[in-house]
């Protein structure tokens, strides 16, 4: 290789070609050596922050989401005919999926990526509410209480997104006295 391999500022790895934009290990962006250096301590408070929407990442939190919803909430009850996630019990079970599918991305996607789950949960929770409040035999709840679930199971989403990335990263480094 010609040139000096670049260290990560965020994770220390070692190990990136030159010229690179983003850490291999931990996809943090690397900024080119003439910018700004900022301070360890300032390091240590963007640590958690999102720094652009990656689409291939939102794509694939969206097959995340997709599946599990499809396959928990829709395709469960059709091979354990016991189970019945009609109307607000299959709002209630998708809560918890879409944090799951939220924990999952914000798990393995390098870097930080909070807005990606959430925003696929977000298309997904369209089709899915539509279709629970559609199919529902007996009315058990007005719409808007679908569209509140929706959106707590959004937000839920993004805290799992959010736990994700924190235990992907590990505990945060000591601050240096």
């Amino acid at each position: 290789m010609a040139g000096k391999m670049v260290v990560c500022p965020s994770c220390g790895f070692e190990k990136n070609p030159p010229g690179s934009t983003r850490c291999v290990s931990c996809g943090a962006k690397i900024e080119s050596l003439n910018a700004s250096k900022r301070t360890r301590e300032e390091e240590l408070e963007r640590r958690y922050q999102q720094e652009g929407v990656s689409l291939q990442w939102m794509a694939i939190a969206l097959a995340v989401q997709g599946v599990l919803t499809a396959a928990l909430v829709f395709g469960l009850p059709k091979v354990i005919t016991a189970i019945d996630f009609e109307g607000g019990n299959g709002m209630t079970v998708c809560i918890p999926v879409w944090f799951v599918g939220g924990l999952l991305v914000g798990m393995i996607s390098p870097g930080r990526t909070f807005i990606e789950p959430m925003v696929a949960s977000f298309i997904v929770a369209i089709p899915s509410t539509f279709f629970l409040v559609e199919n529902q035999t007996v009315r058990t709840m007005p719409t808007f209480l679908y569209v509140i679930m929706a959106a707590i199971g959004i937000m839920f989403t993004l805290i799992g997104a959010y736990i994700g990335e924190r235990v992907q990263l590990g505990p945060p480094p000591k601050a240096a006295d």
